[in-house]
């Protein structure tokens, strides 16, 4: 019998190697989208106008592939912080996503004894890169309204002391905006014991606020924000803004040439067409107030507001909702089993009107 089927056959000894709490964990799940409407990742559902892609053809096709990443990431780091309005006196840092920032910002401080402070529930990422790097996570969680506890942050930051507090601004997955006083009395805290505060902004395009105008406060506040949700989930692009002798510490765990010439050039495209990417912007806000005034019709149906591209609901049952969805040829986010205070919730992504449309549907006969 091949050893690769025989189920008798003994463990790989190298697994040995690799770490006990590794082993334990559960990889990130990236759902099977395939013969699906795709509703379960907070994408932009529009594409590049056939113009635009001819003419991002071209600019790809004529790249140096044979050479390694050059000044072109200063040209995109300039052009990010015109785009982004950073202040005098701060930096940018560029990721391969928000993922590798995160990863990052835990490398750079890892010393002994230090900790990640995060609300929950929030972005699965900060606990997980925390626990890559050997680093203790402590979430918060938050109110039954997915409001911070901001007594509950406050105590835990006295007690645990934490390099790093990570603030979503709006939160993934409840979508929503926290109290800016609220906010203010923790950043003001976390600075006070030394620590880190990290603004996350992946939402930003969809959002009323923003604390770039608040940033320069701080000479301990971190901003970061991607251009997946501004359109390139694709391209895996993030951003780090802060003061400049921050930025410029945590720059030295970045790997060499983390960013690749086809993701930059696809960066620097979308920022010199930023107005198609901020009138698609504008068209999701438009549906997703449609889609909350759909979803607030539904008999049995408990609907969060939202200042990102997704909207938070509570269902009877989101297993039965979950899978009558995707029976229904819709792919969505079941929620319930990410924390309890999450409890028998779907988080569904704002698709265009036609999207939204077939997926009120097919909740409706779901419930």
């Amino acid at each position: 019998m091949n050893a690769a089927a025989d189920i008798t056959a003994p463990a790989n000894p190298a697994l040995g190697r690799i770490r006990a709490d590794v082993q334990s964990m559960h990889a990130y799940a990236v759902q099977d989208a395939r013969g699906l409407l795709k509703l379960d990742a907070m994408e932009n559902p529009h594409g590049l106008p056939p113009a635009l892609q001819a003419e991002l053809g071209a600019r790809l096709g004529a790249l140096a592939l044979n050479r390694y990443p050059g000044d072109r990431g200063n040209d995109l780091k300039r052009a990010l912080a015109a785009h982004a309005r950073m202040p005098q006196g701060f930096a940018l840092m560029l990721g391969n996503g928000s993922d590798e920032l995160i990863s990052l910002l835990a490398m750079a401080c890892d010393l002994p004894g230090a900790g990640v402070l995060a609300p929950v529930p929030g972005f699965v990422m900060y606990a997980m890169s925390a626990q890559l790097q050997g680093l203790k996570f402590t979430g918060v969680p938050l109110t039954a309204d997915f409001e911070l506890d901001g007594a509950a942050m406050l105590a835990a930051i006295a007690r645990d002391k934490p390099a790093i507090v990570y603030l979503a601004y709006p939160n993934n997955p409840t979508a929503n905006l926290w109290d800016d006083a609220v906010i203010e009395k923790i950043v003001e805290a976390q600075g006070a014991q030394g620590g880190l505060v990290v603004m996350d902004e992946a939402y930003q395009p969809f959002a009323a606020r923003s604390y770039i105008d608040r940033i320069q406060r701080h000479r301990h506040v971190l901003l970061m924000r991607t251009l997946s949700k501004f359109g390139l989930a694709g391209v895996r692009l993030g951003y780090l803004m802060g003061p400049a002798a921050l930025i410029a510490e945590v720059d030295k765990v970045r790997p060499p040439y983390n960013i690749s010439v086809l993701n930059c050039e696809c960066a620097l495209f979308a920022l010199e067409h930023a107005a198609v990417f901020e009138a698609q912007a504008e068209a999701i806000r438009a549906e997703r107030a449609k889609l909350l005034a759909g979803l607030a019709q539904l008999p049995g149906l408990k609907v969060w507001p939202s200042d990102a591209n997704m909207v938070l609901v509570r269902v009877p049952d989101a297993t039965k909702a979950f899978d009558g969805l995707r029976a229904r040829g819709v792919l969505v986010k079941n929620v319930s089993k990410m924390h309890e205070l999450l409890a028998n919730c779907l988080r569904l992504t704002v698709g265009t009107a036609d999207e939204n449309a077939q997926m009120l549907a097919a909740l409706r006969d779901s419930l």
